[in-house]
C-alpha cells in the first residue's frame, strides 16, 4: 500500500496533534506538582501557626495561674497589713493613756 500525499498529510496533523497533547500533559503536570509543592508548604505553615497558638494557650494559662497566685499572696499582705495597723494603733492608744496617768 502507498501512501498518498492526503495520507502523509492526515499523519503529519495527527503527529503534530499528539505532541500538542504531550506537550499540554506536560505542562499540566509541573503545574500540579507545583501546586502541590506550594498546598504542602501551605501545611506546614498552618501546622506551625497551629502549633505556636497551642503554645500561646499554654502561656495565657500560666499567666493567668500566676495572675491568682499574685492576687492571693496581695490578699494575704493585705490581711497581714490591716492587722498591724491595728495593733499599732492599739499601742498608740496605750502610750497616749500612759502619757495622760
Amino acid at each position: 500500500m502507498v501512501a498518498t500525499g492526503v495520507d502523509k498529510l492526515k499523519v503529519s496533523r495527527l503527529e503534530s496533534i499528539v505532541e500538542q497533547i504531550g506537550e499540554a500533559v506536560l505542562a499540566t503536570t509541573e503545574t500540579i506538582e507545583r501546586l502541590s509543592d506550594r498546598v504542602d508548604s501551605i501545611s506546614i505553615q498552618v501546622e506551625e501557626q497551629g502549633k505556636q497558638v497551642q503554645q500561646q494557650g499554654y502561656q495565657i494559662l500560666a499567666l493567668c495561674d500566676a495572675v491568682q497566685t499574685l492576687a492571693e499572696s496581695q490578699d494575704s499582705s493585705l490581711q497581714r497589713l490591716t492587722q498591724l495597723t491595728q495593733t499599732l494603733n492599739r499601742l498608740t492608744t496605750i502610750l497616749e493613756t500612759e502619757d495622760e496617768d
